[in-house]
């Protein structure tokens, strides 16, 4: 039975999408539904508080420091929280790791359930039905024919099925070369795509 390959959402200018969001914003603010200053608190949060880079810090710091690393890999909630990173939609989560012989890859077959604290908003194709149905009955292909990430035959590959009661991530593989990078060069190479298991880090 074939499936049809995800198809991406449309990729839109910087100038579009700006358009969009000041259009959304004057219109709550109109119907009085949000205020300036909550849109520009809401703004700052997935800024500087919540996102991508936050689970980029504390995977630099668990290839820096293998006690943390012990501690995220047996309670990734706790560990986080030692790092000030927790809250709404990431009360429980669990940190899986990529080595030599597995790559994980996270979904939500029934949602979108997903860890936020962490790794900011779920990206659109992670909510689509065609990602959440394929990835799991053939990851290999969709890795590679969609993310452009074509692992060793060799390699198993994991898929984890989050929910509201539990949300996955992944602690990729540190890449090779960054022996002397500090956790904030480790962290600038950590990307989203990398946490959700359907992209690698950057190279240094």
């Amino acid at each position: 039975m074939s499936t049809a390959p995800i198809n991406p959402p449309k990729v839109r200018t910087r100038e579009e999408i700006a358009a969009r969001v000041k259009a959304l914003e004057a219109i709550m603010i109109e119907k009085g539904i949000m205020t300036m200053e909550a849109v520009d608190r809401l703004a700052e949060i997935y800024e500087n508080e919540v996102g991508p880079q936050l689970g980029a810090s504390v995977v630099a710091k668990a290839w820096t420091d293998p006690e943390f690393k012990a501690r995220l890999l047996r309670n990734a909630t706790e560990a986080c929280a030692e790092l000030g990173i927790g809250g709404l939609q990431g009360e429980d989560m669990v940190v899986v790791e990529n080595t030599d012989d597995v790559h994980n890859v996270i979904t939500c077959t029934l949602c979108s359930c997903y860890p936020w604290p962490v790794l900011g908003l779920p990206p659109n194709w992670y909510k689509g039905p065609q990602y959440r149905s394929r990835i799991v009955r053939e990851p290999r292909t969709v890795l590679r024919e969609d993310f452009g990430l074509d692992l060793p035959d060799s390699t198993e590959i994991r898929v984890w099925d989050s929910s509201s009661e539990m949300r996955y991530w992944v602690l990729p593989q540190r890449p090779a070369g960054t022996e002397d990078l500090d956790e904030k060069a480790l962290a600038a190479l950590v990307t989203r795509d990398s946490m959700i298991g359907t992209g690698q880090p950057k190279a240094p």
